[in-house]
């Protein structure tokens, strides 16, 4: 059983914190399953963005992981509003996570391929 969107989000955020990063929610999506993006800010004018990865990477094993894909590298942030503005057009329950990294550690589970 996959846990909620709102559960995944708050474990997520205090995985953050213990890495020494920071992470906030930028945009509050439905709690039960609204689809997750996260924004990783470089600290220099970019962020690297990651949304759900595609149905077809998942492993018959383990469906319930949360896989992540990177959607837009080293983008500014006026690509990334552009991004999530067309995303919610799609979908209005997404969530928002903005970290903060210098290194540039998405903190993710990143699907192969």
């Amino acid at each position: 059983m996959r846990v909620t969107s709102g559960f995944w989000v708050a474990a997520y955020i205090r995985r953050v914190f213990a890495e020494g990063a920071f992470a906030a929610v930028v945009r509050r999506g439905a709690e039960e399953a609204g689809a997750i993006f996260v924004a990783i800010d470089w600290l220099d004018g970019t962020v690297d963005l990651y949304g759900p990865a595609p149905q077809t990477v998942f492993d018959d094993s383990r469906p319930t992981d949360r896989l992540f894909t990177r959607i837009g590298e080293r983008i500014d942030r006026l690509e990334l509003q552009q991004r999530i503005a067309s995303e919610t057009r799609f979908d209005p329950d997404i969530w928002l996570v903005e970290t903060e990294d210098r290194q540039g550690r998405s903190f993710l589970d990143i699907a192969a391929g």
